[in-house]
């Protein structure tokens, strides 16, 4: 499966652009350029978020996707339940999809609703709460992160 996305109108295509003034092309020779101005990216790997079961809330977190780029991983969070006072080796970006959490970093707390998208330094600690039932998604980069174990037993092995 490929995607097709237009970027952008090229001069002289979309609303209000010139027709058949010898300057732009129209109807089906407008059409033609048009489709070949579509870019075609790769192939990509999508996740419906809403349709993944996060089922034993922080206890069963839901890893979608590892790689040298980065690690994600989906955590449902029912009301009262929290990812306690933590830290990671990775930039960590957490967004709030579903409910709201409160996040605690040092002597600051944040009350965050479904959109909020909240960024933590590598070694920074912090816990989140569900003050609802909730769903975050969690983005590690990258992965793994320098003095992350695991990347301490790739540089050992290679």
């Amino acid at each position: 499966m490929s995607l097709k996305r237009r970027a952008h109108h090229p001069p002289g295509f979309g609303r209000g652009a010139p027709r058949g003034n010898g300057v732009s092309p129209s109807g089906k020779a407008a059409a033609r350029l048009w489709r070949a101005a579509a870019v075609t990216i790769r192939v990509v790997e999508s996740w419906r978020l809403k349709d993944i079961p996060t089922e034993g809330g922080s206890r069963s977190p839901v890893v979608l996707h590892t790689g040298d780029e980065g690690r994600a991983v989906l955590i449902g969070l029912d009301s009262g339940q929290k990812l306690g006072d933590h830290q990671v080796k990775e930039s960590a970006f957490l967004v709030v999809l579903e409910g709201w959490v409160r996040v605690s970093a040092g002597d600051e707390s944040l009350e965050a609703d479904a959109g909020t998208l909240v960024l933590f330094d590598p070694d920074e600690r912090r816990s989140v709460t569900a003050a609802d039932n909730a769903r975050i998604l969690l983005l590690l980069a990258p992965w793994p992160g320098a003095g992350h174990y695991r990347a301490e037993e790739m540089q050992s092995s290679a």
